[in-house]
């Protein structure tokens, strides 16, 4: 058997997505995470000296949408065709740039960097916020069977829907805001509460370390 081991930081950021999808195909994985405190000693020993990294049999591979690509290839959830696997892709890197363009608000929230929160959540990620949710939910809205491609699962469900989670009132993320953000967008917050009710999902949801992002 394959053996996975899925290396990042006690959070779930970045690392999350691979996770869940190991977990929604019932794969056992090395969950190993990494203690800030021991980051500089192993970074120059990573493909790109960043996190995530996937061993699969002690081979390495970095970058997360990339691992997550990777991951849901192989257990069918990266789109049921080519055209269906480049919208996938599409929204995938659509999400990358979304994150790009909050990164100071991010960085800010979680306590790497120094600012405004208040000014940045209101000049640079709520416009970002409204532009992208609309984004995806025409594509809810054209695929009409609750998923974001298609009419099964793939893996950029897990990702909006998992960002969707964080910045709701009660979740307990440093990235939690207020309700009232979802009024233009309910499709989206269904979306949320039926991926994150999938068996497996839930299971991890439920049963994975608590922690602040």
């Amino acid at each position: 058997m394959v053996h996975y081991k899925l290396s990042y930081f006690p959070i779930r950021f970045a690392g999350e997505i691979p996770r869940q999808i190991l977990a929604y195909a019932g794969q056992k994985f090395e969950d190993n995470r990494i203690p800030q405190a021991d980051w500089p000693a192993l970074k120059s020993t990573m493909p790109f000296g960043t996190l995530p990294v996937l061993y699969v049999d002690g081979k390495p591979l970095g970058q997360s949408h990339a691992i997550s690509r990777f991951l849901a290839r192989q257990y069918g959830i990266n789109g049921r065709c080519p055209w269906e696997e480049a919208q996938v892709n599409a929204i995938a890197d659509q999400f990358k740039d979304y994150f790009n363009d909050i990164r100071t608000y991010n960085l800010v929230k979680m306590g790497f960097a120094q600012g405004d929160a208040d000014k940045l959540y209101k000049e640079t990620f709520l416009p970002n916020f409204k532009n992208n949710y609309a984004f995806f939910t025409s594509y809810l809205k054209a695929s009409g069977a609750g998923f974001l491609i298609g009419d099964s699962l793939s893996w950029v469900d897990l990702l909006v829907a998992q960002h969707t989670s964080d910045l709701l009132p009660d979740s307990g993320s440093v990235f939690a805001t207020s309700a009232s953000i979802f009024d233009e967008f309910p499709e989206l917050k269904a979306h949320q509460k039926k991926i994150h009710s999938i068996p497996n999902i839930k299971k991890w949801i439920e049963t994975r370390p608590v922690t602040p992002l």
